[in-house]
């Protein structure tokens, strides 16, 4: 680039500006309404809100700019050593009490590369597939909670819960403490910090922060198999991480294995619930619809809606200049709405096909965690299909996130169905099961030692 380009005029770099606060419900509720807005006259545009960063929302646009790496940083510098870069959150909060980032999803490379290169074997196709028998048996044991009752907050009795076990089970954690960083890990998203309940939340994640980081010591202490005894051990570039390394790197990997799924399953199943003959459809088709109909969901209500990132070196992207230092959001959520590359993008097609869809997103930091999420997400869904076919959501039951710039979520969705009968145990006798087969048969072990499905007595 020559040095008349590095010098162009920011009214004339930042030409196309909008003013969009990711953080309130206009967000959420006039969301399709941007969405075409942008694409049409700006899909990168200067959003002036939170100290002003570029907004990526053009399929092509994100696409082309998220896979460079090179000139893109993830980096959080709490050390302040480094380039003073601040993450993937927009707006960042610098406390000075957190010192703690975001896992590898908050390195560069090659940290990043190392870490993702150690939980591999624990997260690939072959691995998650081990745990299938167990999500099963979760999802069976949920729904038999409440069978008998025809009433299911699918939030609260399932959506919540499946994901919370198999994540802790995956770590090496005792399943049974699932509730305590459940509602935690929730909140912690959908609670605005001016709202009464946030000191409370606060206090719930300062718990939960301090029970994890007890559990790394137990661990550190006696080994046993599951993610975070490879992180206790793994070497990152020449050194080991310690336990506030770690700690953030297995708040990541319990943020992206609860809330995420939970919000796609619960948003699938209220479209369902609103389309009756779709999921007659979907049931009745399922060998060659379901993992289309995944993938439209997925594309569709997008859980995870971007990422930030932090402009590594002055550059020139498809006729947009941006300036080393300056902050960009890759909006996945928008970029999966244009019509460009999605015909009728607003309407959910359950055969939709090419679906390239960036709701994992893209790049070296695409989600680690995109095998498990697909496979727990359908079992949950075929499990509903199969035992609550007739079901309907409460009109007006819904609670969503009241803003979405983080996660798509949702709180409660309340339904009734045709009460049915239970097929086995309730939810706390399974989940000690199966802890006993998760210990007597190690399935936490990578695959690479482990390669044999769980095996249910």
């Amino acid at each position: 680039m020559s040095t008349e380009e590095t010098h162009v005029p920011d009214a004339e770099r930042k030409k196309d500006t909008i003013s969009l606060d990711r953080h309130s419900p206009r967000y959420r509720i006039d969301f399709e309404q941007l969405a075409d807005e942008f694409h049409a006259k700006c899909p990168v545009a200067w959003n002036e809100t939170h100290g002003g960063y570029w907004f990526a929302s053009g399929n092509k646009e994100l696409f082309d700019v998220a896979r460079r790496a090179d000139v893109l940083s993830n980096d959080n510098d709490i050390s302040g050593t480094k380039r003073g870069y601040v993450g993937i959150s927009i707006p960042h909060v610098r406390d000075p009490e957190r010192r703690t980032r975001g896992g590898f999803l908050e390195m560069d490379p090659p940290e990043q590369r190392y870490y993702r290169q150690a939980l591999n074997p624990y997260l690939s196709p072959a691995a998650v597939a081990r745990w299938k028998p167990v999500v099963e048996e979760l999802t069976r044991a949920c729904l038999d909670e409440v069978i008998e009752t025809g009433r299911i907050d699918f939030v609260d009795d399932l959506a919540n819960v499946v994901p919370a076990v198999l994540t802790l089970a995956m770590l090496g954690m005792p399943l049974k403490h699932w509730e305590i960083y459940c509602e935690p890990t929730h909140a912690s998203v959908y609670t605005p910090p001016d709202s009464p309940d946030y000191p409370r939340v606060q206090q719930l994640s300062l718990q939960m922060g301090m029970h994890m980081m007890q559990t790394i010591h137990e661990i550190r202490a006696n080994p046993r198999p599951g993610l975070i005894n490879e992180l206790v051990t793994v070497e990152i570039n020449g050194y080991r991480p310690d336990d506030m390394e770690i700690l953030g790197v297995v708040m990541l990997l319990i943020g992206g294995g609860f809330d995420t799924t939970t919000a796609l399953t619960a948003h699938s199943l209220e479209w369902l619930s609103e389309h009756p003959d779709q999921r007659e459809r979907l049931s009745r088709e399922r060998e060659t619809l379901l993992d289309s109909a995944t993938e439209e969901f997925l594309r569709f209500y997008t859980p995870a809606v971007g990422d930030g990132r932090t402009i590594s070196q002055d550059c020139e992207i498809n006729g947009t200049r941006f300036k080393e230092g300056e902050r960009l959001w890759l909006s996945w959520a928008m970029a999966n709405r244009d019509e460009k590359v999605f015909p009728d993008p607003h309407t959910i097609h359950l055969d939709r096909t090419g679906n390239r869809h960036s709701s994992f997103g893209l790049g070296i930091h695409r989600c680690i965690g995109s095998n498990v999420a697909r496979a727990i997400f359908k079992i949950m869904l075929t499990a509903v299909l199969d035992r609550m076919p007739d079901y309907v959501c409460t009109p007006g039951g819904a609670v969503h996130y009241d803003t979405t710039g983080v996660i798509n979520g949702m709180k409660n969705l309340p339904a009734t169905f045709t009460p049915g009968r239970r097929l086995g145990a309730g939810l706390a006798e399974t989940i000690d099961r199966m802890q006993r087969i998760c210990d007597e048969q190690r399935l936490a072990e990578p695959v690479t030692v482990r390669a044999a499905r769980a095996e249910l007595d």
